[in-house]
């Protein structure tokens, strides 16, 4: 056999076992994914480390990993510059953000698109100290706002703003809520935002030791939150999500949400709803909150036009959407 033989055969048996390869899905290398999700101790990470597993373990040719975040504002922000793929994100942040209002003033996030509404996450304003009873009563006061630049620290600027104060009012301290719960036992805070499902593991464990103050909101206060946070609506929070509470309160929550990057392909979108929904106790059982994803909700806070082409038709064949 000369050469010119001996290279042809070589070729062709390479030829055949790329195609035997693929053929068994040998050759398809794995599509790496990140979610984005919130600091480790919050609502945000539990559930996304389960929709992560989920996607690795029933979407074949997919990896996902969940990352601990600075929250939803910076999951938008991450999504926008290509850094993660899907975040959670709150209704309001994700209305805002492809209109350049709140945070987003000064960007140009286009790429964002909608999947899914998770659970509602409340508004709480916590403090020991029983002569702080609204957030007028936070001047002069030592007070965490959450992580720089998350969806705690904007809500927080709102609504000091609509009782006239600004962080020239207040000693603010940019913690999540892991560090201010420290703070509030050992006395080094006064009082600390958190914008997360209820009931909140950091409150029921301050809970344990102390008698603890949510602030309550007034009905001209919620009706005020409303113009820059179109999709909030009053909530109470009594003794029965949290036995320490001092007195029942009424505050303001907000959607959770994942959004997603414009460029992940619709049939992994669909895919992704269908087993994210055929898988809803592993959700449940990874937080409390994700007992409150259903079909029913999946929609309340989403800006319907920016969901993603798979998601439409996930919800079309639904009929939630026409």
């Amino acid at each position: 056999m000369n050469m010119k033989k001996i290279t042809i055969a070589f070729v062709m048996m390479l030829l055949a076992v790329v195609l035997i390869s693929a053929n068994y899905g040998v050759a398809s290398a794995a599509t790496y994914l990140s979610l984005g999700t919130g600091g480790v101790t919050g609502v945000y990470y539990p559930l996304g480390g389960a929709m992560a597993n989920l996607i690795t373990l029933k979407i074949p040719g997919y990896n996902c990993t969940a990352e601990s975040t600075g929250g939803a504002v910076e999951n938008a922000m991450l999504i926008y510059k290509n850094k993660i793929d899907i975040g959670f994100v709150d209704a309001s942040s994700a209305f805002n953000a492809p209109r350049k209002k709140g945070a987003f003033a000064n960007e140009d996030v286009k790429n964002l698109r909608g999947l899914v509404s998770v659970y509602p996450e409340s508004v709480q304003v916590v403090t020991l100290d029983k002569n702080i009873k609204t957030i007028g009563d936070l001047r002069g006061k030592r007070v965490a706002v959450g992580s720089p630049g998350s969806g705690t620290e904007v809500m927080a600027k709102d609504l000091l703003t609509l009782y006239g104060l600004t962080y020239d009012d207040i000693k603010e301290d940019f913690l999540g809520f892991g560090d201010a719960s420290s703070g509030l036992k050992d006395k080094t805070l006064d009082a600390a935002f958190i914008w997360a499902g209820v009931p909140t593991s950091g409150i029921m464990e301050l809970g344990t030791q102390h008698k603890v103050r949510l602030l309550n909101f007034s009905d001209d206060m919620i009706k005020k939150l409303k113009k820059s946070h179109p999709f909030c609506v009053p909530v109470s929070i009594t003794s029965k999500q949290y036995s320490s509470l001092m007195e029942d309160i009424t505050t303001i929550a907000v959607p959770a949400t994942l959004q997603c990057r414009a460029e992940l392909s619709d049939e992994f979108v669909y895919d992704f709803l269908t087993v994210l929904f055929d898988n809803l106790p592993v959700i449940a059982g990874a937080h409390a909150r994700g007992g409150d994803l259903s079909l029913k909700t999946a929609l309340n806070g989403m800006d319907v036009d920016n969901l993603h082409p798979g998601a439409k038709k996930f919800y079309k064949e639904k009929g939630l959407i026409k």
